[in-house]
């Protein structure tokens, strides 16, 4: 006689797991919002460098009135002076990015010159843009140098009988030096 396979029921089960899985649900909607993804996962951290002057420390400055010691206390120590005397002080910042390669691209940059008089006091403050740089044009020529135009074949077949003749007769056998005793000859 074959056994008769119990009926199972169902309902049981899925409505304890239903009423297991609903406080779970329902307290969802009080968690915060996921974080924003950013626009471009690909791209790298945007890094500030140099010393960044804002508008308002250069609306401080009064030329005429604001001393070397009054700059250095509002911006700090310049980033580079002029080269002979002491009368500009600049103030390099800049943003950089990683670019592929490794490379680091500058997304943008700055430059704020403060000009002294030679009281010590302000006379002018100014930032240096691109327009005010000079075009620096490079020269493409490259310096000749003798004895190195040398054409493909030249380079490939250049080695062939430099060396003396062995005692099979092909290359590769005792180089002889000139001067002086031949080896294993004693003379």
């Amino acid at each position: 006689m074959a056994r008769q396979p119990a009926p199972v029921n169902i309902r049981k089960p899925l409505m304890a797991a239903l009423l297991l899985a609903a406080p779970a649900l329902a307290g969802c909607a009080y968690l915060p919002p996921a974080p924003e993804r950013p626009r471009n996962i690909f791209s790298t951290p945007i890094v500030p460098r140099g010393h960044a002057v804002s508008e308002e420390q250069i609306q401080q400055i009064t030329p005429g009135v604001t001393t070397r010691s009054d700059v250095q206390a509002l911006l700090g120590s310049p980033s580079q002076t002029s080269t002979f005397t002491d009368d500009s002080w600049y103030y390099f910042s800049s943003s950089t990015q990683l670019r592929p390669g490794r490379t680091l691209a500058v997304r943008d940059e700055r430059v704020v010159a403060v000009n002294f008089g030679p009281e010590g006091t302000v006379t002018g403050v100014r930032e240096i843009g691109e327009g005010d740089m000079p075009r620096v044009s490079f020269v493409s020529r490259e310096t000749p140098t003798p004895g190195n135009d040398r054409s493909i074949l030249q380079a490939l077949f250049g080695n062939i009988g430099r060396f003396n003749s062995g005692p099979m007769g092909g290359a590769g056998g005792d180089i002889v030096p000139t001067g002086g005793p031949t080896p294993n000859t004693g003379r």
